[in-house]
């Protein structure tokens, strides 16, 4: 019972400071009339009585003091005592204040935003059930020029040999990413991603359905019945959340499927399709039984050793040795690797790079405010002198400024919490869809608690130089009301100063550099006319299209529907566009000198008129017209770029390539989605084109599984309501044939390079705010400068100096300041920005052009944050000075 009372006693002290401190000087004033009245009744006057009492009592305050003390510990009344002093003062700066809020409120934010970003790839298990148990196989290359690890996608012997024999795991292969299809259920037609995986594909992640089951062995062979399982979303929002569906058939690709499964709600896998149906990987499965992604969970009682162990022993014995074409005899091993790694690997260095520019932000924030909050102590010299004199100990003054900037820390800290949500939204609006291999991107206790403690050692840093210099104050100068600027206080702000804008430049020649990427791929030569060109994209991934004539009456049927649209000049269809990746193979030259050459190159079939609607210049020879169909002798038409790899740049018309025929055109490059030998985004490669009349109906099966068919019409300018014409003459030559989308070549353009913009967008971002941050140093450098020297400046211009060399001797220590930071962040350019190389396209790390705009960008941005405060400087009037004076 003591210890209860004595714990809500000090709760109450605590909590409740008012309504003690009025409880508590109504008891001293009693106390003191009791000492009073005793005294009158010992025979002194009221005066004398009074006089005694208080003498006795030894003072209110003092009394008060103690027992506020004995009440709440010494340590933790001067504390509070500091905490609601440091509160006046901030009230009493509400510049400041607000000034170094905001500060910390943006550096914290972005810190905050990024280390989401972090956490949820790098640091937070993946939402599956013992994700730490989960993996995927990468392959580690021994004696070779190749990277030594990287991730593995099996082979169809591999995976057969994998199910079957290491026992140590649980197993599935899944198709490399989501095909498209078209899904007609009742009266619904839609197009749809299909997640393809193998059996037990569910097992691995330990996902159940909540309606049936997951797909057998029987169902996961070439030739079993033809099942699906359902997305939690697509049977609610389609379906109505019926429970009857199972055992009902849709219609996939024009085929039954029987619906024998419902994925739980919020269930999530890599693929995150709308269907899932059975992939049936084999050694002759699509792509020639390659590229099947593996994904594993290991057994019970089973370590990842023994699992690496039975997977060598299984491959290298069994399925072969993986030959390297420039290094045969190069040592292969295979071992597993965490899920998470193998899903995060391709971001990790992005998103880790995002984290350094996050810490400059920070690291410029911090010297910003080391400046601000330096000046502040100078200002409040007479006030540090006068506790000093009354008896106040150093750490006691120091202990006043680290709360002050720790209240300041934790209030930016909360506010930033706000900023970095915000900054994640708008992050996520820059990401496609399904870009993250995580499903959410939280602010969860990890990032609150990162917040927290980046929000403290960020008052640490910038309290530093302060409270340090409170040490330093001189009592005599003081005092007297003499103390100014010292010149290595100004030579410490200055030293800050260079050091922001250092890092500043650092920021923005790398933002500078991935902007004129940008600028460089979007400016590629397009080789087509863009303008008055509109796309429609629909899945032919469709067992009706698998036939040749069926495929060419609707190619025939839907472009001259097309045609037909007002305002429409022209119509095709192409399996692939500009900007976009193709398929490729691998040809054999058949005359000439150059009879047996191989290699490979993009191949695109398109209808006759595609040339035409993009208008592509044509370089020799003819494009492709009615008469090359089926039955006629089958014809190529080449690029620029082909012409030059096969042929030395030599007219390439009337030459002959073993699979395809006689080649009776040449056209001009498109860039392309690198694919064959990626060196950039966006690039100009071999590129084949066939008439889509003489492409076989296995290749149609194959190709359409990964590569949706583009209908492109030129327009005479004309868009309002195009779409839906467009949709309208796909359904007059096929009603259950939706269009997956709609697309400007523009949309295309920005679609393949989204990783790029996205770069651009995120570090150009923290390159603004740190510029922002370094102009707010420069200007409070040159402002206080100015505050401080008032009364000199006054002096020197009643003394016959002119406002103009004033002003330029108070500007030169901001511009020499700046000017320091920009020879000193160019330098650490020069080495640091050497990691960029392999974002970089069209520029090079050291780009003269780049680095000069940053320089003269903050010249200008400097000369302003110095022109500015200076001009206070022509409202000092000297004659009031000298009165002053």
């Amino acid at each position: 019972m003591l210890l209860f009372a004595k714990a809500r006693s000090f709760l109450r002290n605590l909590l409740f400071t008012e309504r003690v401190e009025v409880d508590l000087d109504q008891e001293v004033r009693s106390h003191l009339q009791m000492l009073v009245d005793e005294n009158i009744r010992a025979g002194m006057g009221p005066r004398e009585a009074e006089r005694a009492g208080r003498m006795e009592l030894g003072g209110a305050e003092q009394v008060k003091e103690q027992v506020r003390e004995e009440r709440l510990g010494h340590s933790l009344h001067s504390t509070m005592s500091d905490c609601r002093f440091g509160l006046r003062q901030l009230r009493k700066n509400p510049g400041f204040t607000l000034t170094v809020v905001l500060t910390l409120a943006l550096a914290v934010g972005a810190n905050t935003a990024i280390f989401s970003l972090v956490n949820a790839l790098l640091l937070e298990g993946l939402p599956y059930p013992h994700p730490e148990r989960m993996g995927t196989i990468y392959t580690r290359i021994a004696g070779s020029s190749a990277p030594s690890d990287e991730r593995h996608n099996v082979n169809g012997e591999q995976w057969e040999l994998l199910r079957d024999n290491v026992p140590a795991l649980t197993s599935a292969v899944s198709s490399v990413g989501t095909s498209g299809v078209n899904l007609k259920g009742g009266s619904y037609v839609e197009y749809v991603h299909d997640g393809r995986v193998s059996t037990h594909y569910f097992d691995v992640f330990e996902l159940q359905p909540i309606l049936g089951r997951n797909f057998s062995a029987a169902e996961d062979r070439p030739g079993g019945p033809r099942v699906v399982i359902l997305s939690y979303n697509l049977w609610r929002n389609v379906f109505g959340a019926d429970p009857r569906i199972l055992g009902q058939p849709l219609l996939l690709r024009s085929q039954p499927y029987t619906v024998v499964g419902v994925l739980p709600q919020g269930a999530t896998t890599p693929l995150n399709a709308d269907v899932y149906t059975p992939l049936r990987a084999s050694r002759e499965g699509e792509g020639g039984g390659t590229n099947f992604s593996c994904i594993i969970r290991l057994r019970d009682g089973v370590t990842w050793e023994e699992a690496d162990a039975q997977i060598n022993r299984t491959w290298l014995s069994r399925a072969g040795r993986y030959e390297l074409v420039d290094n045969p005899g190069a040592k292969v091993s295979y071992h597993t690797v965490p899920l998470q790694k193998g899903q995060t690997d391709p971001l990790r260095p992005k998103v880790l790079a995002l984290m350094v520019a996050a810490g400059f932000i920070l690291l410029i924030a911090c010297a910003n405010l080391a400046g601000l909050t330096l000046v502040r102590m100078m200002r409040r010299t007479p006030e540090v002198a006068t506790r000093l004199a009354l008896g106040a100990t150093g750490w006691q003054i120091q202990r006043q400024f680290w709360i002050e900037n720790l209240l300041l820390a934790l209030v930016g800290g909360a506010v930033s919490v706000g900023v970095g949500f915000v900054a994640l939204r708008e992050l996520f609006l820059l990401l496609p869809e399904h870009f993250l291999p995580v499903a959410s991107v939280p602010l969860d206790g990890r990032v609150l608690l990162f917040t927290l403690v980046i929000s403290v050692l960020t008052s640490v840093l910038f309290a530093m130089l302060p409270a340090l210099a409170a040490l330093r104050v001189d009592l005599r100068s003081s005092m007297a009301n003499r103390s100014v600027a010292g010149v290595g206080s100004l030579r410490l702000r200055q030293a800050l100063i260079a050091g922001e804008v250092a890092l500043t430049v650092m920021l923005l020649a790398g933002s500078g550099l991935l902007i004129r990427s940008l600028i460089h791929l979007e400016t590629l030569p397009p080789g087509f006319n863009s303008s008055g060109v509109m796309v429609a994209k629909a899945s032919l991934d469709d067992v009706r299209y698998h036939d040749p004539a069926t495929f060419r009456k609707l190619l025939d049927e839907s472009t001259a529907a097309m045609r037909q649209i007002p305002g429409v000049e022209n119509a095709a269809v192409g399996s692939n566009l500009p900007y976009e990746f193709t398929g490729n193979d691998w040809v054999t030259l058949s005359d000439g000198k150059e009879a047996g050459h191989q290699g490979g190159v993009d191949w695109v079939y398109v209808t006759p008129g595609f040339f035409d609607t993009l208008e592509m210049p044509l370089l020799a020879g003819r494009v492709f017209s009615n008469a090359d169909g089926p039955d006629s002798q089958h014809v190529v038409v080449v690029n620029q770029s082909f012409a030059r790899k096969f042929y030395g740049g030599t007219n390439p018309v009337g030459r002959y390539i073993d699979q395809y025929g006689l080649i009776v055109g040449e056209v001009a490059d498109v860039p392309l989605s690198s694919g064959l030998d990626p060196v950039a985004p966006l690039q100009t490669e071999e590129t084949m084109y066939v008439p889509a009349a003489q492409v076989g109906g296995t290749l149609l099966a194959l190709m359409h599984v990964w590569v949706q068919a583009n209908w492109i019409v030129r327009t005479a300018g004309r868009t309002a309501g195009l779409t839906a014409e467009m949709q309208r003459a796909l359904a007059k030559a096929d009603p259950n044939l939706p269009a997956s989308g709609f697309y400007t070549m523009g949309d295309l353009l920005a679609r393949t390079l989204t990783l790029q913009r996205m770069e651009v967008a995120l570090l150009g971002a923290m390159a603004a705010l740190a510029l922002l941050l370094s102009a707010v140093g420069v200007f409070a450098l040159v402002a206080n400068m100015v505050a401080q020297r008032t009364r000199e400046i006054g002096i020197r211009m009643a003394l016959g100096s002119s406002i103009g060399q004033v002003m330029v001797e108070i500007a030169r220590s901001g511009v020499a300041a700046s000017l320091s930071g920009v020879v000193l962040g160019l330098v650490l350019s020069a080495g640091a920005l050497r990691v960029m190389r392999s974002v970089l396209y069209g520029v090079g790390v050291y780009d003269i052009t780049t680095n000069l705009f940053v320089v003269l960008t903050l010249l200008v941005i400097t000369l302003l944050a110095t022109l500015l405060p200076t001009l206070r400087i022509a409202r000092i009037d000297p004659a009031r000075t000298l009165r002053e004076e």
